[in-house]
């Protein structure tokens, strides 16, 4: 009966892993497919503009300085979309990857719960043996 626990908890462990694996490689294809008309979804987008309560802190040429950088940063993410839909690909191998990664470490948990419940069986029955011996 303990058996049957172990490896019915090290297969719901696996299924769960397989779930998590499998929803982190749709959301991140989706993510990565869609990613080039992410950044153009929002035309003449140039920076992050700051907010009214952050400008009182802030002097004039920082806060010209901060959205210069944020243009700057907006440009170079933007060109980094472009490329991320040939990543959707590899991004899965890995995903993948890691999943049979983590089946295996589930699969020797799994053995090895299975040899420590044979061990601590094997030990309580020379117990016992042990015990009736003795009364006897």
């Amino acid at each position: 009966m303990l058996y049957l626990i172990s490896w019915g908890v090290v297969v719901l462990l696996l299924a769960l892993w397989t779930l998590t694996a499998w929803a982190a490689d749709a959301v991140l294809s989706w993510t990565l497919t869609h990613a080039g008309t992410l950044g153009t979804q929002v035309p003449g987008a140039t920076g992050i503009d700051l907010p009214a309560w952050f400008s009182p802190w802030l002097t004039a040429e920082s806060s010209e300085w901060l959205a210069a950088w944020s243009g700057a940063v907006m440009q170079v993410v933007q060109s980094l979309l472009q490329f991320a839909p040939a990543l959707a690909d590899g991004l899965g191998v890995v995903v993948w990857v890691v999943w049979a990664v983590g089946g295996l470490l589930l699969l020797g948990l799994g053995v090895a719960g299975h040899l420590l419940i044979g061990a601590w069986q094997r030990h309580r029955r020379g117990r016992l043996q042990a015990t009736r011996a003795y009364a006897a």
